[in-house]
């Protein structure tokens, strides 16, 4: 393994089962001609931050499909570990497992899900130089909360129907320009470190930072329709 500049080594790690709920088979799925895996890959394959890539899935023909992106799959996920209900992490947390019993170690891990086809290279590489320039434990990618949508203006409804502030008795915020910057996880890049995620079994630690991912990259793709307009959209730029 290499160490990318003595900072550390990454293991990527692309999640892609069989099942799905929104989109059936998207894993499997061409997306412009092109399967949505392949996108990821591709992602992963350019980054230099990532010391190696592997494809976490229960299904054969996405493994076929993950091998001819070039990604690494040495092992098929257990089918407990595939079902709609399963966390993330314990899917991460396998993986881990699954490379410690080779005899191997990783500084930290980088979670790079299909769903999220234009997240780029360079994305993924800013994210682990900030792991290791700003030494905290975990990098997540963000985008900003529209103002409207800030947890200090949004209420939540309670058992009796009436409405509660989200943010509790804090003082109300007046203005948009005191309002604090708020993000929201666009499901692009999610990475820690091994240890942290170990003992935290969670990929957003205590110490985490945000990185702010190009808008034209943040796509998460949960529904037909909105894979239907991304399919238009880069077929119509193609």
């Amino acid at each position: 393994m290499e160490t990318q500049r003595g900072r550390g080594t990454v293991l990527g790690l692309v999640p892609a089962r069989g099942g799905s709920k929104g989109i059936s088979r998207k894993n499997a799925r061409l997306l412009a001609g092109k399967p949505l895996l392949a996108y990821t890959a591709d992602a992963a394959r350019g980054a230099t931050g990532l010391s190696r890539i592997l494809l976490s899935t229960d299904d054969p023909e996405i493994a076929s499909i993950g091998k001819a992106a070039g990604l690494e799959v040495p092992f098929l996920r257990p089918a407990e570990l595939a079902v709609d209900s399963t966390p993330m992490i314990d899917v991460v947390l396998h993986a881990i497992q699954w490379v410690r019993d080779q005899g191997l170690s990783y500084d930290a891990v980088c979670l790079l899900q299909p769903t999220s086809p234009l997240r780029s290279s360079a994305s993924i590489d800013y994210c682990i130089s900030l792991l290791w320039e700003h030494d905290v434990d975990s990098v997540m990618s963000v985008r900003p909360v529209p103002t409207e949508y800030n947890p200090y203006w949004v209420y939540f409804e309670d058992s009796g129907g009436l409405l509660r502030p989200s943010m509790g008795d804090k003082t109300e915020v007046p203005c948009r320009q005191q309002l604090p910057r708020a993000y929201h996880a666009d499901g692009s890049v999610f990475l820690a470190r091994t240890e942290k995620i170990l003992k935290e079994h969670s990929l957003k630690c205590k110490r985490m930072l945000g990185a702010i991912s190009p808008e034209h990259e943040a796509v998460d793709l949960d529904t037909e329709e909105q894979w239907r307009a991304l399919e238009r959209k880069l077929r119509h730029e193609s």
